[in-house]
């Protein structure tokens, strides 16, 4: 699959950490020309991540916004665009899931304000934003990053929960919109052994050795063992794929008819 976006430009949200950066550093690896670097706060791991992109035979472009801004977006892609010319993928990587949160008994009105602002309308926002300038040029892909509690819900954190599956709303109607030329993806992938994730009250009162148990592939992966299955909805191998929801936890949800 290496080369697989050769002379294509790939922007990836949250690129400074976790499963961002992974990403981006994927994108790179399968020969896109450049990729953009997106980052609210961590400008220091987006450097980072942008020097590794350049290691893998990449351009680099840092961007910074906070997504929750419509404002803000609208300069980023007037940047993203007039710099590149057209920008071919996008991964709208940056969620929040509450990862402080230990029980549903925890939620507050400040979280469920936040998570939501960030997972629905920073996400809609994004496509909408770069998804018409995508159309104006007439090819482009989006996926956007979901999250297996669109299907089993989470007990520990409903917002997140509820951000993610309007994630899904956002898919579908942009996908229809947007459509036939610009394609519009949910990838969802289940836990991952990120910083975030390992770090979480939850995850360190056992609960990671419980998950291992229940997922018949039988780990918990790194971000670098995703990267490759979320970017394929990015690339011309999945050209007939829009508006789908791709999952990818291991078997832990089994989904089925």
């Amino acid at each position: 699959m290496a080369g697989r976006f050769a002379g294509k430009n790939v922007m990836v949200t949250g690129a400074g950490t976790g499963f961002g950066a992974t990403l981006a550093e994927r994108a790179a690896q399968d020969g896109a020309a450049t990729v953009v670097v997106h980052y609210r706060s961590s400008a220091k791991g987006a450097e980072e991540t942008a020097e590794r992109v350049r290691a893998a035979g990449a351009n680099a472009l840092l961007v910074q916004a906070d997504i929750v801004s419509w404002d803000q977006i609208r300069a980023m892609a007037d940047t993203v665009f007039g710099e590149l010319g057209e920008l071919h993928g996008l991964v709208n990587n940056v969620g929040d899931m509450a990862s402080g949160q230990n029980s549903w008994r925890d939620v507050t009105e400040e979280s469920i304000d936040h998570v939501l602002a960030v997972d629905i309308k920073g996400t809609m926002l994004m496509v909408h934003e770069f998804g018409q300038r995508m159309l104006d040029q007439e090819r482009g892909a989006i996926v956007n990053i979901g999250s297996t509690v669109i299907v089993r819900g989470s007990p520990r954190a409903p917002q997140y929960a509820a951000g993610k599956y309007g994630v899904l709303g956002i898919t579908k109607s942009y996908a229809k919109a947007l459509a036939p030329k610009v394609r519009v993806n949910t990838f969802a992938p289940g836990f991952m052994r990120t910083e975030a994730v390992l770090n979480r009250p939850d995850w360190k009162a056992g609960r990671g050795e419980e998950l291992v148990k229940a997922t018949p592939a039988g780990q918990i992966p790194l971000p670098e063992e995703l990267a490759g299955s979320a970017l394929y909805l990015l690339s011309d191998e999945a050209g007939h794929i829009t508006g789908s929801y791709m999952i990818c936890d291991g078997g832990y949800s089994m989904l089925g008819a």
